[in-house]
């Protein structure tokens, strides 16, 4: 009998960093460390599902599929990359966590990768208005010329080049979650929603593939609410959310309820593109009957689960 059922959101940068090789040998190295959390969670009782994110994968899968077309191999669209992406990492947390498990002794538990799909709305306004970086960098030129080419969006990322934007819409359903949850019910350990999760639009009783991400944190919020989790682990960088994050004068944020950590973010604390989604996501998730979210790092983790460490929203 479990105590809880915890889902764990991984960021990506937890898989590889920046500045490091592109191997498979480093990003399972970089995995053996960030599981060794999940182990420990696994041992104190606690059921687990893990989400993972998928940015320095997919961006190195779709600069390989770019490299193909030279030789005449076609490039594969968005959704199918994100499909690679989801067996790659599935794999490589799957074996990482079995070592790691095998060698606490933990012999019981069977970990299991699911190629997750996610319902979004096709009249989602996010359609109109693409937000989301992927890909490759490029000079503005080299943009120019595949703007004109594909009618694709491209915008300047930050100074460091110009990249490929498209929608990033609401997750509505994961429309694998019945299967995820018998898996769960079963005692397995279930890695799915890699990246987001494989967005796909309904049209005449059908599902139809849409080029978009789905925010991570957002949809792992969606699974944990739908396989009704009593907590939503969503692991960072950083050991708590901030506010005046980066000044002087920032301070960490600890225990707090819904209602507080709303007015913090009405008050524009957390970053468009980092922290923000992470937090609407822990709100949500209380407000749909979770009973704690934590948004903290590796390191403090389990601490934040005896209510010791990490920013942890409750009702």
């Amino acid at each position: 009998m479990v105590k809880e059922l915890v889902a764990i959101a991984l960021g990506g940068n937890m898989i590889l960093k920046k500045g490091q090789p592109k191997t498979y040998e480093q990003q399972m190295e970089n995995l053996r460390v960030a599981t060794e959390v999940i182990v420990e969670i696994i041992k104190m009782g606690y059921g687990v599902i893990l989400t993972h994110g998928n940015g320095p994968q997919v961006g190195n899968i779709l600069v390989q599929q770019k490299s193909g077309v030279a030789d005449g191999i076609p490039a594969q669209p968005l959704n199918i990359c994100g499909a690679m992406s989801q067996g790659q990492i599935g794999f490589m947390v799957q074996t990482a966590l079995e070592e790691l498990l095998f060698d606490n002794g933990v012999l019981d538990k069977r970990v299991v990768a699911i190629i997750t799909r996610v319902l979004v709305d096709s009249s989602d306004p996010a359609f109109k208005e693409p937000t989301k970086p992927i890909g490759p960098f490029y000079s503005e030129e080299e943009a120019i010329v595949l703007h004109k080419k594909t009618r694709d969006t491209y915008i300047n990322d930050a100074g460091r080049g110009f990249r490929k934007v498209v929608p990033s819409p609401i997750p509505l359903e994961i429309l694998e979650g019945k299967t995820i949850r018998r898996c769960v019910e079963e005692g397995d350990i279930v890695i799915s929603v890699g990246g987001g999760g494989i967005p796909v639009a309904r049209k005449n009783g059908k599902f139809e593939d849409v080029e978009a991400v789905i925010d991570k944190d957002r949809a792992t919020e969606v699974l944990a609410t739908q396989i009704d989790a009593e907590i939503l682990m969503i692991i960072t960088d950083v050991s708590n959310a901030y506010i005046n994050f980066g000044k002087t004068d920032q301070k960490a944020i600890g225990k707090v309820t819904i209602e507080e950590m709303k007015k913090i973010l009405d008050d524009g604390q957390f970053a468009k593109g980092s922290m923000k989604p992470k937090v609407g996501s822990a709100i949500r998730f209380i407000e749909k009957g979770g009973l704690l979210s934590i948004i903290t790092s590796p390191e403090n983790a389990i601490a934040a689960l005896k209510d010791k460490a990490g920013t942890r929203l409750v009702k």
